[in-house]
């Protein structure tokens, strides 16, 4: 099964808490490429997986080897099976079910059973099952999914899972250039180890409803379908993203070294919502934007050169209700065409904004209810306009 490429120009994103503002084909990694029905096309090879080596030598630094990695956490990997529900409708990456199954893989993030995994894993299944190491596989329930993270948690009886819950770390602290290894079950096959870099940080990606996923983690670590829901994995054993997309080649699938990871802490977040709540809240901004720059600035003959251009504000969403205005024409720079004549957004609660990620990243640190202040430029005037965030609608479109 593939997944289409978004092509949207660097300098636009929409509906704020919204949508990706990146330039690469981007491709979800699990659900539905992986068939194990009976279609000629879906026959995949059954590769024996040999017992975790326990002969690793001692690290000399303070990072493990990639060997002690994977002894420490490889058993907590979960190789997940998603029975798909029959559905004529594509999804939001452009699936195409016929009620096949579908793998990826998973997280065992307690002793209490809990398996964090990518939603695009499980979205849409009849029923789930999670496999760890050479254990049976085991029935599992949805407990909730959040499609506006990519972030799903599954429940599984404790009393039968006989591995050790990964330790979760902390993306914030993660530095470009940090180790990283993966550890999933690509094209089915399991518990499978690679290993690279932190690329780069705080990249953007499109969530399955359309929203925007920031402080994203890029890693040149091989990521592949079936990788999906997946830990990336510090230097010390510690788990700091689930693996989530890849940017594609020219044939539309297999890693091309750029792949990109949630942050746990995003996922801790959402999943301690979905633990306590069965689901998850986000705050809402509701406007359409586009990264100023100095010289779109130059053709829209604006005082300032950067900052976050309000091309539409969301009927009825909070900024409309608060008053922000969007562009009421229409130019075109380099190709693409933009509103003029809306808001202009310089700074949020004081700091300076110099595009939408800015902007987006703030508001996806806010909670529903919260209020913002936004600094404005209007028609050449400087003003503040205080916001009360809403709650996400279920999709970018809402």
């Amino acid at each position: 099964m593939h997944r289409p490429k978004n092509a949207l120009s660097p300098f636009l994103s929409a509906l704020l808490g919204g949508v990706i503002a990146l330039a690469l084909g981007i491709a979800a990694v699990a659900t539905g490429l992986i068939s194990v029905d009976n279609s000629d096309d879906s026959a995949t090879a059954t590769v024996a997986q040999g017992p975790i080596a326990t002969d690793t030598a001692p690290a000399s630094t303070g990072d493990r080897t990639v060997g002690q990695v994977y002894q420490q956490d490889g058993q907590g990997v979960a190789y997940i099976e998603a029975v798909e529900k029959p559905s004529g409708s594509a999804s939001p990456f452009g699936q195409q079910s016929s009620g096949g199954t579908a793998t990826g893989s998973g997280i065992l993030m307690d002793d209490q059973g809990h398996v964090l995994t990518n939603a695009h894993v499980v979205d849409g299944s009849s029923s789930v099952t999670v496999k760890f190491g050479d254990g049976d596989a085991l029935d599992a329930k949805v407990l909730g999914i959040d499609d506006s993270t990519d972030v799903a948690v599954l429940g599984v009886d404790p009393d039968q899972v006989d591995a050790n819950p990964l330790e979760l770390g902390n993306s914030d602290d993660v530095k470009v250039g940090d180790p990283a290894v993966a550890i999933g079950n690509p094209y089915g096959l399991d518990r499978t180890v690679t290993t690279g870099i932190i690329s780069a940080l705080q990249r953007q990606i499109s969530a399955p409803n359309g929203f925007t996923i920031s402080d994203v983690l890029q890693t040149d670590a091989a990521i592949n379908p079936g990788n999906s829901g997946g830990p990336l994995i510090d230097g010390q054993g510690r788990v700091i993203g689930i693996n989530s997309q890849i940017a594609t080649g020219s044939d539309g699938s297999g890693s091309t070294g750029i792949g990109f990871a949630v942050p746990i802490n995003t996922a801790k977040q959402v999943a301690s919502q979905i633990i306590d709540n069965g689901q998850v809240e986000h705050a809402y901004l509701g406007i359409e934007g586009a990264d100023l720059n100095a010289q779109l600035a130059q053709v829209l003959n604006l005082d300032v050169d950067e900052g976050a251009l309000v091309q539409k504000v969301t009927s009825g969403g909070p900024a409309d209700k608060a008053g922000l205005e969007g562009g009421d024409a229409t130019v075109t720079e380099d190709g693409q065409q933009v509103r003029a004549g809306g808001d202009v957004i310089t700074a949020i609660d004081g700091q300076p904004v110099s595009g939408m990620e800015d902007l987006i990243s703030v508001i996806n640190g806010k909670d529903p209810g919260d209020t913002v202040t936004l600094d404005v430029i209007r028609d050449g005037d400087k003003k503040q306009i205080d916001v009360d965030l809403g709650n996400r609608p279920d999709d970018a479109t809402g």
